[in-house]
């Protein structure tokens, strides 16, 4: 949705579109906003992401949440959030079929360019979705965007529906983002070979499920001379590229003998 709260008029629209906002597809995707537009706006996230290998613009925790399950899910081939309602005749048309007002700048008069929170690409076509908290759907302003917009994928023959915090795993987003933070991490004079023996030999011993993980990651480090918390970050590893399944909707217990797929 329109998320603006500085001057818009065409002179900035139009440079928008010249910086190619709102265009592209995968790692070359701009989104429409970015979290440097505003000076101050609370809780923004800057995260490169997996899915495409760049940088994704989220506006609000349950933005970054969802974007962590979207970016952890083998169906989602492109994520494009701040992905903006372009056609704004097609825009305009919803809003007066729906007889509501369509937003525009208080100052300048000119109508904004709304955005749906993530254009998501799948095996089954694209379909977009709109983040909002349960609360805000009592707003009668909120809902009139939200027709808006909702008629404006029916036009473009687009899935889109709102997602609320409801419906987004908080402690799953956590796990992932928890596991983000092993990106980049090496052991300094271990070439690749051995550091996929070092993976392969605590997934072997983690199956076995002899020892609880954390105790199983302190045998590896002593077996290969490693530093303190490395084994844990082996582990992370080997989640991370899905050679070790757990269930993330749960909190991680390192203490646990048995790995839940």
């Amino acid at each position: 949705m329109a998320k603006h709260r500085r001057v818009w008029n065409q002179g900035i629209y139009e440079k928008y579109v010249r910086d190619g906002r709102g265009s592209g597809s995968g790692a070359g995707y701009t989104p429409w906003i970015h979290v440097q537009d505003f000076a101050s706006r609370g809780v923004v996230s800057r995260v490169k992401g997996r899915t495409t290998g760049r940088v994704h613009h989220l506006l609000s925790n349950n933005e970054l949440a969802y974007f962590y399950i979207l970016d952890w899910s083998d169906n989602v081939t492109d994520i494009r959030e701040q992905y903006p309602l372009s056609d704004l005749d097609c825009a305009v048309a919803a809003a007066a079929q729906a007889g509501v007002r369509y937003p525009t700048d208080r100052i300048s008069g000119y109508p904004y360019i709304m955005t749906c929170d993530f254009m998501i690409t799948t095996p089954a076509g694209v379909r977009a979705r709109t983040i909002k908290m349960a609360a805000e759907l009592e707003n009668a302003r909120t809902l009139e965007k939200l027709e808006i917009e909702r008629r404006y994928w029916a036009k473009q023959g687009i899935d889109w529906r709102i997602v609320t915090e409801c419906e987004i795993s908080r402690q799953k987003a956590r796990n992932i983002e928890w596991l983000y933070t092993v990106e980049g991490f090496t052991i300094a004079g271990r070439n690749e070979y051995e550091l996929e023996r070092i993976r392969c030999d605590l997934l072997d011993l983690l199956k076995l499920g002899d020892n609880s993980i954390i105790e199983t990651a302190n045998i590896i480090e002593d077996e290969f001379l490693l530093p303190a918390g490395a084994g844990l970050q082996f582990f992370k590893q080997l989640i991370l590229e899905k050679k070790l399944a757990i269930d993330l909707s749960l909190p991680v217990d390192l203490n646990a003998k048995v790995v839940a797929a």
